[in-house]
């Protein structure tokens, strides 16, 4: 779909990531015309670097550690070795199909013109891209997020590294030390580990996954114990340097670990310098956008989403606040979104999923005499037996009220988020979800298994 030089559209998108497309596809839907901007290319951070070369790299990991360990299920087999030039030409060719799928769908898709090149907003409903300028009646701020390093940390691309450089290895390095032990550390210390690797993760909070429950961190810790992945939690960075080898890092305490790599994952910060925001009055928070609950910037008729919206940085909240923007300007009204509804999945071995309140939090809120948990673990459930995986699915709720929190650790269980989130954002009494019982044997099971206990009625589990 072609332009005049100065157009006007109902909406303009400043970003064609996971936010900036749902947003556009849905006010098409609408019947709103729509202006995307992508200066990279369309699906952002989430299907480029992110989501979905990650996940391919943690299924080959997968197929590495299954292959090693065939013989306990009575398979001969041999891991004889990575070749990374097929690794990636797996993750490339997966990631590829989805991007020509997606460019094929916005392509196709009435009322949305795509506009490929670098925008800037030049005023409060104004975006000019190489020259060209698009106004919106409304705009919609979707510039994503970057990854981000720390004072000190000079990142090189060679042996002080991003998750993005991560991605591109052609090679499977001897040793890497993973600073950081949020999502994206744990998963990539989960992959080199399944490669190989000699892996050192160092994390200045107290502990792995530090946003997820107490419990699920502990489970996590314990397993890469057992699978001998070296961790050092409280024991913040202090200096890097380079060796002749490598690197050599200084923890408080002046402790030092040695590797061929530095992975620098430390989160994403969000890319919003020099776009023009706050000099046309969006109101920022340290390269944050400030929005209300209905994702209003401070600006009229301006939106944000994604993970310049400070919050959870996931690709599925970027989809939701992108669906929830183009139907609030469409008349629609939709409900605000629950961000603690919103589904986590750290995809390491073993995964952890949750939703809803950690046990510590749902305490804080509720006050501690009135929220209940209960534990179930997988060691009971018959899939989880044949899969030869371990970890548990613990269920918050509200005494005499609703499952407020559900959190789970072991293989897969991030296919079991989808029926928790609706468990959670139904407001479910675990009664209720107690009469419905699960397929045997399935690991869906352990999540109808817990709440049938908070039920009052345990099946195959003490109450």
């Amino acid at each position: 779909m072609s332009e005049p030089n100065d157009a006007t559209f109902d909406i303009v998108i400043l970003g064609g990531g996971s936010g900036g497309y749902a947003a556009a596809l849905r006010a098409a839907q609408l019947d709103l015309s729509v202006a995307l901007i992508e200066k990279g290319k369309l699906g952002g951070t989430c299907l480029h670097n992110g989501c979905i070369p990650t996940k391919a790299l943690l299924h080959a990991a997968e197929i590495a550690d299954q292959t090693r360990e065939s013989e306990q299920f009575g398979v001969k087999a041999e891991l004889v070795g990575i070749d990374m030039a097929g690794v990636n030409s797996y993750k490339d060719g997966v990631v590829s199909r989805l991007h020509k799928g997606l460019q094929g769908l916005v392509s196709s898709t009435k009322n949305i013109t795509l506009v490929a090149g670098a925008g800037k907003l030049v005023g409060s409903n104004v975006v000019e891209v190489d020259g060209k300028r698009y106004t919106g009646r409304n705009l919609i701020l979707a510039s994503g997020s970057y990854a981000k390093s720390l004072p000190g940390l000079e990142v090189d691309g060679e042996r002080i590294i991003t998750s993005d450089h991560a991605l591109a290895l052609d090679r499977v390095p001897s040793s890497v030390i993973v600073l950081g032990g949020g999502v994206i550390g744990v998963e990539f210390a989960s992959v080199w580990k399944s490669f190989g690797v000699d892996v050192t993760i160092v994390e200045a909070l107290p502990r792995l996954v530090a946003a997820e429950d107490e419990e699920s961190s502990k489970a996590l810790e314990r397993a890469f114990r057992k699978r001998k992945i070296n961790f050092k939690v409280g024991k913040p960075f202090e200096k890097v340097e380079k060796t002749e080898k490598g690197v050599k890092l200084t923890i408080q305490g002046g402790e030092t670990v040695e590797a061929e790599l530095l992975l620098v994952a430390v989160g994403r910060g969000p890319n919003t310098a020099n776009l023009g925001y706050e000099e046309h009055g969006v109101k920022m928070d340290r390269g944050y956008v400030l929005t209300d609950e209905r994702l209003r910037t401070s600006v009229p008729n301006v939106y944000a989403v994604g993970d310049i919206v400070p919050g959870l940085q996931l690709a599925h909240r970027g989809f939701q606040q992108g669906i929830f923007v183009a139907e609030e300007i469409a008349g629609q009204n939709p409900a605000v979104i629950d961000e603690v509804g919103i589904p986590r999945v750290t995809y390491s071995d073993p995964e952890l999923a949750s939703v809803g309140l950690t046990e510590a939090k749902a305490k804080e809120q509720y006050g501690a005499d009135k929220v209940k948990t209960y534990n179930y673990n997988l060691g009971g459930n018959g899939k989880s037996q044949i899969l030869k995986t371990t970890g548990f699915v613990k269920v918050v709720r509200v005494d005499d009220g609703p499952v407020v929190g559900v959190h789970m650790v072991g293989a897969r269980m991030g296919e079991l988020v989808g029926e928790a989130q609706l468990i959670y954002n139904w407001e479910a009494y675990p009664a209720e979800v107690a009469q419905l019982l699960h397929a045997h044997p399935t690991q869906s099971e352990a999540l109808g298994e817990a709440h049938m206990a908070l039920a009052g009625k345990p099946l195959h589990s003490h109450a």
